[in-house]
């Protein structure tokens, strides 16, 4: 149980949403003013216009109390939530859609949730959807994908709905795509994450920004976020097992040239397996090159930015033996 007030950062980027931003804001304004178990949040509410080209400027500087912030031209929603979280200061950041769909009235539930199960990130499950059947087949189609590739343990990744300790972003950055995937570049971290089932409502007002190039951006992004979380600290596993494996097809390739070359065959049948033999050997070489190299990237990279490729909770003294475990890179 919360007994005491929330102090929480509510992000929503918004981009061409004049129709929706006002009616939100003053919902969340309300549910802030109302907070948790008859206590009022201590908070903020942040809006990133990501270079809008309708009246959601003029219409953002209408209300109080914001902190606004906006672009200079459309870079993506990762880039407004990206920023959104560095400029939040409060304990907690709630981050919710400009267009109206994500309810804000689940923030105390998802809260009061977050402390009953100790995690540190919990997102929205819009279990009920109300998007056209379409947009509803695409998704669903992408999250059996992100199950299978990166495993994060969320059924509705794609939800912005989600709830966040401010800890979880220090030395987090976003790029493309990447919102969708906030929840396994967490748990990469070692974050505790859970997933709550939030109402989702009908787009009222205003025209959905998704589309066949977001979804082709996001797949991309899915695979750098797979990569990230399997070979982030040892890139040379993966490039030096394919490398591996390239060279031992290059070597039976080649022992097949050589006994179709002693067994006096036609110089046509020769061809193939010898081809075969260089361009597998060829690519192991280049691929054990590329593994070195980005070892090598790897170590200066953490180097360079004073991190270890592990995160610690906290820190406890046990009699004499320390025991270490916090949640910021040391």
């Amino acid at each position: 149980m919360i007994n005491q007030p929330v102090s929480i950062s509510v992000i929503i980027p918004v981009y061409n949403e004049a129709n929706n931003i006002k009616s939100l804001f003053e919902e969340v304004k309300s549910i802030c003013e109302e907070g948790l178990n008859g206590l009022p949040f201590n908070y903020e509410i942040i809006i990133i216009n990501d270079g809008s080209t309708d009246e959601t400027d003029s219409i953002c500087k209408t209300l109080s109390p914001l902190t606004y912030i906006r672009f200079r031209k459309n870079y993506g929603q990762t880039s407004a939530m990206d920023c959104g979280f560095k400029t939040a200061t409060k304990e907690y950041i709630a981050a919710l859609d400009g267009d109206g769909q994500n309810d804000p009235a689940d923030i105390p539930m998802m809260l009061q949730y977050m402390s009953d199960h100790d995690l540190d990130v919990v997102s929205g499950w819009r279990k009920n959807r109300h998007d056209s059947f379409g947009k509803k087949i695409v998704s669903r189609g992408a999250n059996i994908l992100r199950h299978i590739i990166i495993h994060d343990g969320i059924n509705d990744s794609g939800c912005t709905l989600k709830i966040y300790k401010r800890e979880c972003f220090e030395n987090l950055n976003l790029y493309g795509e990447q919102h969708r995937f906030i929840p396994a570049l967490l748990k990469i971290r070692g974050f505790k994450i859970g997933e709550v089932e939030v109402h989702h409502r009908p787009r009222i007002r205003g025209t959905s920004k998704y589309n066949i190039f977001r979804i082709l951006k996001g797949f991309l992004d899915m695979v750098s976020v797979w990569f990230w979380s399997k070979y982030s600290s040892r890139p040379l596993h993966l490039l030096g097992t394919l490398s591996l494996l390239f060279l031992c097809g290059g070597i039976i390739s080649g022992v097949f040239a050589m006994v179709y070359t002693l067994t006096g065959q036609d110089f046509g049948q020769i061809t193939i397996p010898l081809f075969l033999a260089v361009m597998f050997i060829v690519a192991g070489v280049i691929l054990m090159a590329l593994g070195l190299m980005s070892e090598m990237l790897m170590k200066t990279y953490f180097n360079a930015m004073h991190t270890h490729p592990y995160t610690i909770k906290e820190v406890v003294k046990i009699e004499s033996i320390d025991v270490r475990n916090t949640s910021c890179n040391q």
